[in-house]
């Protein structure tokens, strides 16, 4: 039988439109200063205070305005995330800058993709303070590392960071250049992305970047 054209085109266009909500560059040119963007929300994996995430202004970052958790509460294995709100596929690239500005404990920021809820989702994130990136898997709220490498992590600076998933097999960029890759199967599902950070990490983030690999 030969394949309908009409039925075709509808399938397409079905799988552009649902798409459109998470594939992308979201920017927060628009979203006030002092606000959390509409398109994200506010979570947190472990104990202390919730994080304080609001848009700011900063002249290196794309429309002049990053997201950035400000709260130094320095507790413990606290992780406030910010939360992309669309659901994206497994198979996903998905990056951004960041820049670490303060934090005595940490001065991290990250990425987490498939994330099912607050407490089980794949992470990649810097330290400048401790110099490296790692990989990590968290299930049920607790950190396994999968990868790291040890490099600079300037303080101040923006760095790109980037995080591809296929599969079971993750690949991690830093500032343009591949670092490593690791394989995992704890989640194969479709999950959501967001931003993340540790105890008392003053992170700023520019536009996230997602998008979908085949």
């Amino acid at each position: 039988m030969r394949p309908n054209p009409v039925l075709a085109l509808l399938a397409l266009l079905i799988y552009f439109s649902s798409t459109a909500a998470w594939a992308g560059a979201i920017g927060y040119a628009d979203a006030p200063l002092g606000s959390i963007p509409v398109e994200f929300e506010a979570g947190q994996t472990g104990p202390g205070e919730p994080g304080r995430w609001e848009v700011v202004s900063d002249a290196e970052a794309a429309a002049g305005r990053a997201v950035a958790q400000s709260s130094q509460d320095k507790t413990d294995g606290r992780f406030p995330l910010l939360i992309r709100r669309a659901a994206a596929p497994a198979d996903v690239a998905v990056w951004t800058r960041i820049k670490p500005v303060a934090g005595e404990v940490d001065q991290a920021g990250g990425l987490a993709i498939r994330l099912l809820d607050q407490n089980n989702y794949y992470l990649v994130r810097a330290n400048a303070l401790e110099g490296n990136v790692r990989f990590y898997k968290v299930v049920g709220g607790q950190r396994e590392q999968l990868a790291g490498a040890d490099l600079p992590v300037q303080a101040g600076t923006w760095h790109t960071l980037r995080l591809e998933a296929r599969g079971d097999r993750f690949t991690v960029s830093f500032d343009g250049r591949e670092l490593f890759a690791a394989t995992d199967t704890a989640f194969t599902a479709p999950g959501k992305v967001a931003f993340w950070t540790k105890a008392d990490s003053v992170t700023r983030f520019d536009a996230l970047n997602v998008e979908p690999l085949q």
